[in-house]
């Protein structure tokens, strides 16, 4: 069964399609060269919904930085390999900080204690996301629904036309929510093979309150957050403990097993994306380079493969590419 990577991003406007799906494959490209694996050949599809609630995207011709459609950050090759360790003064302080929020906003089975002030909370700090849920948007044929259905329905389509492939879907930021909350409405026919979270709030309490408000709502038979069904092989989860996004970093004691024995592994990483002397631990870019990501990859391309096989025709899809660019 032939392989492929499916990338979803996060929240906020975008660069064109084309552009980012390029920086995202190649940031990929770049953690496989961190590996040494640099000539691994790999189908990828990134699954844009920028435009939903974006109608223009972020123009890499803006040199005006006031402008709104200026890319503060765009994709540019790290200038560091450097691994830090995480702080474990800094991990200590994370996990106290989440044992008091889940007491203060959530109910044992994950639901909100305080609807009113979660919604109040998101509406605040997470604005994409209470567009995502509340706003009304045109779909493609021009009618009138809810963007949170446009953009499941477009991220649910892509994973329906690939349910032949063996998938790895790589969810970011806010992009992990609504490829959870797919997931979990997807028939358990279409197996997602591994699943990772990168930089995602899934673990923050406001968010898991309205996740499960909204899984509960739609689904009657819904009781519990927990490892969507159709992840059948592997769940990473991958946070920077100074990503702000991540603030609860560890999703294993939120998300239970599914029936099939997997549930979150988590991974503290270092990203280290940097773009005009400031460090965004939050970036794609930087997550989707990092070494843990790069074995997560190539771990997934190989497994089932002869090693040898797999190298040599890698070397002939390098040779073939190279060729080509000369045309």
């Amino acid at each position: 069964m032939s392989k492929i990577i499916i990338g979803i991003h996060g929240l906020g406007n975008k660069p064109p399609q084309k552009l980012l799906k390029r920086w995202w494959f190649q940031a990929i490209k770049e953690g496989l060269k961190t590996i040494r694996h640099p000539d691994t050949h790999f189908h990828f599809e990134l699954v844009y919904w920028a435009d939903i609630l974006h109608p223009e995207p972020l123009n890499p011709s803006e040199k005006d930085e006031k402008s709104p459609f200026y890319i503060e950050n765009p994709y540019v090759p790290a200038t560091s390999i450097e691994r830090k360790p995480p702080s474990e003064l800094r991990k200590k302080v994370l996990d106290f900080i989440e044992d008091k929020m889940d007491k203060i906003f959530l109910n044992e089975d994950m639901s909100a204690k305080f609807s009113s002030i979660t919604d109040m909370i998101i509406r605040r700090y997470f604005t994409d996301l209470d567009l995502y849920y509340s706003t009304t948007c045109k779909d493609e044929d021009n009618k009138s629904r809810l963007a949170k259905e446009i953009i499941r329905e477009r991220l649910a389509r892509v994973l329906k036309r690939h349910a032949h492939h063996q998938i790895l879907l790589v969810a970011h930021s806010m992009g992990s929510i609504i490829a959870f909350e797919v997931l979990n409405q997807l028939p358990e026919g279409i197996q997602i093979d591994t699943l990772v979270t990168a930089g995602s709030p899934l673990g923050q309490p406001m968010v898991m309150g309205k996740v499960f408000a909204e899984l509960k709502t739609e689904s009657v038979d819904y009781a519990m957050l927990k490892t969507p069904e159709n992840v059948s092989r592997n769940w990473y989860n991958l946070s920077d403990l100074e990503d702000k996004v991540t603030i609860n970093y560890s999703l294993a004691d939120d998300y239970p097993v599914n029936n099939k024995g997997i549930g979150p592994v988590d991974k503290i990483v270092y990203n280290n994306y940097i773009y005009d002397n400031k460090r965004n631990p939050h970036k794609s870019y930087g997550y989707l380079r990092t070494p843990e990501m790069a074995d997560i990859i190539y771990d997934f391309l190989i497994r089932d493969r002869n090693k040898l096989a797999f190298w040599f025709s890698n070397r002939i899809n390098m040779v073939i590419t190279k060729i080509f660019r000369k045309i």
